[in-house]
């Protein structure tokens, strides 16, 4: 649900990733001839008695507080984040390989630009140190005093985290299975443990699913819209001729871009009403995600979105025992003087796992992929490069810190313990295994 003011100053992304924050990315002819059609319309059903579902796609587990008291069922963090895909942002405390990198190498190069035209690049020392993470990856976080946390991964690893969003500091709701919701304040957690959601779990509401067409293709799967609403509860807000409207997300058939600044929304009973004045239905809209399984995730802004068809499967997405518990990014680097060098991977001397996410940026819809899905990465300009997917598929993404000349450069660790560090302006390609 939105609001009629501005919107939030506070992203619920990482400080540097664009969805992670705004920028985008594009699909080759061959992704595009692979692009699923949209399917007929269909009429959703705001009731869960409308079918029996398997609700182990919801987020589920433990609530510890201060005052000692645990509180068990499905959890909400603040009024987004809802299921196991969904992810946690915060940034690392450390980052080892870059610390130990040459110093031009822990440099970050920006793009200069006035009045839009590039006029060269700039060194910048970036402290950034993105942590974002699928909420299945997860096995626990402990919350400290202040903005950090510890979180612990399912493959065991910790990772110490100090703000960098507003996962950081949000209220956690918690449908307890005695007491009811509680919404729990940040200051009074102690930890949140994260467990199998019961495929039989009591849920009152269902998770959006539907097609997106946009200007770089069509993508099919879970909906977060303006990366906040996901639920049939949530509510879209706007101004019609005649008043202001709320309307629950589970009632709508499809939302159609209108202009910048509306949008044209058709009801499940056929009725249609143009709605603006709220960022849920004009151009301040922070982007819709769509959980692909193709690709993980995209992020297709305003200016690239076209329309959404909603539809009502059986489900509510992958369940927790569908993320794996990962390992490390292992492969070879060959760099621009043939050189192989093998070993464990620190992708831009910070990716280390193979849940962690490579993203890129072009035609306003960003691809954010997690590593497992990724087989080969080839630079392809100052600005791009291929990515191979292990489904055959391949993408071309442009900009952005992972695939462009923002990348700080890969470290590969061998067998024996030695680092090599290669910039990204020597890497040919990056073969993973």
């Amino acid at each position: 649900m939105s609001d009629r003011r501005p919107p939030r100053a506070v992203s619920n992304r990482p400080l540097r990733h664009p969805a992670v924050p705004a920028l985008a990315t594009v699909l080759t002819a061959v992704i595009a001839l692979a692009a699923a059609p949209a399917p007929a319309a269909m009429a959703q059903d705001p009731s869960p008695a409308a079918a029996a579902v398997d609700t182990s796609g919801f987020l589920y587990g433990e609530a510890v507080t201060r005052s000692g008291n645990t509180y068990r069922g499905r959890l909400r963090w603040d009024d987004e984040e809802s299921f196991w895909g969904d992810y946690f942002n915060s940034t690392k405390k450390e980052r080892p390989y870059a610390e130990k990198a040459p110093d031009h190498m822990r440099e970050r190069r920006e793009r200069v630009t006035i009045f839009g035209i590039s006029i060269g690049t700039r060194w910048d020392d970036d402290d950034d140190r993105r942590f974002v993470a699928p909420f299945g990856a997860l096995r626990e976080i402990e919350v400290h005093r202040g903005d950090e946390v510890t979180v612990t991964m399912k493959s065991g690893t910790r990772y110490e985290l100090e703000g960098g969003s507003n996962d950081i500091g949000a209220d956690v709701v918690v449908w307890d299975e005695k007491v009811g919701r509680i919404a729990l304040e940040w200051d009074e957690l102690e930890r949140v443990r994260f467990l199998p959601a019961p495929a039989d779990l009591a849920v009152d509401v269902h998770r959006l699913h539907g097609t997106v067409e946009s200007d770089a293709g069509t993508f099919r799967g879970w909906i977060q819209w303006d990366q906040d609403e996901c639920l049939s509860s949530d509510e879209l807000d706007g101004d019609t001729r005649d008043g202001d409207v709320s309307i629950p997300m589970g009632r709508i058939r499809r939302i159609e871009r209108a202009s910048r600044r509306a949008s044209l929304v058709t009801m499940d009973d056929g009725r249609e009403l143009r709605l603006d004045g709220s960022n849920d239905v004009d151009d301040d809209n922070r982007g819709i995600y769509v959980e692909d399984d193709r690709f993980g995730r995209v992020l297709v802004s305003w200016d690239a979105f076209e329309s959404v068809t909603f539809d009502r499967p059986a489900g509510s997405g992958p369940a927790q025992n569908a993320f794996a518990a990962g390992g490390p990014l292992v492969g070879t680097v060959t760099d621009r003087q043939g050189r192989k060098h093998a070993g464990r991977i620190a992708f831009d001397l910070d990716e280390t796992e193979t849940w962690e996410l490579l993203s890129g940026t072009r035609r306003d819809v960003e691809f954010i992929i997690p590593f497992a899905l990724v087989a080969a990465v080839v630079p392809d300009g100052d600005d791009s490069a291929k990515v191979f997917l292990e489904s055959g598929l391949e993408l071309r993404l442009e900009g952005g810190a992972d695939v462009g000349e923002g990348n700080s450069g890969v470290a590969v660790i061998g067998d024996d313990g030695d680092v090599r560090y290669v910039e990204w302006e020597d890497v040919r390609r990056i073969d993973f295994r």
